[in-house]
């Protein structure tokens, strides 16, 4: 079924918008949720989530690109689950460690206005990486995919991906300072 579609059955409250949303884009938001949970039920619990609050969301809202939509929604609740899990005992799991590798870079408290800023800046900063570099540094960073996964999926070994990300991070704190963004 077509996005639009999706969107319209939203629209007339018709609860088939979440059937449909489920069979298109429900392995998409687990792959996400389960990446940064790594736990099926969690991941299971968290998509469900998510068509509960697209439900309460649209209308009014009416979103461009549904698998974006959906996919921020799905990263959103599963790191604020994450959060809430780990509140008492940090450490371990690839959340902690994505979040430790760009603290360098981007820093971690800053106002609204701060971070606006700076989404424009990264937007900036990834139009200008190839697409490979800019794939992977999304897997990583935005679905929070172990370092193993993305070697994997590229033919290279842990250490070349390791490297790769590590001269992103450089390239992107650079960028940041030449931009005059303050860390």
């Amino acid at each position: 079924m077509e996005d639009s579609h999706i969107i319209e059955l939203y629209w007339q409250r018709n609860e088939s918008a979440i059937k449909e949303s489920q069979m298109k884009y429900g392995g998409y938001c687990s792959t996400i949720a389960d990446n940064i949970l790594h736990s099926a039920e969690e991941a299971e619990e968290c998509v469900n989530d998510t068509w509960f609050r697209t439900w309460n969301i649209i209308p009014p809202e009416k979103p461009n690109r549904l698998a974006v939509f959906f996919g921020r929604i799905t990263r959103n609740l599963a790191i604020d689950r994450y959060r809430s899990d780990t509140s008492k005992k940090r450490g371990g799991g690839q959340m902690a460690l994505c979040l430790d590798e760009l603290a360098e870079c981007i820093g971690e408290d800053s106002s609204i206005e701060d971070r606006l800023a700076l989404r424009e800046v990264l937007n900036r900063f990834l139009r200008e990486l190839s697409d490979k570099n800019r794939t992977i540094f999304l897997l990583r960073y935005w679905y929070m995919m172990p370092v193993s996964e993305i070697a994997k999926r590229y033919d290279l070994s842990e250490g070349a991906v390791k490297m790769l990300l590590q001269r992103i991070r450089n390239k992107l704190k650079n960028y940041l300072e030449k931009e005059g963004v303050v860390i």
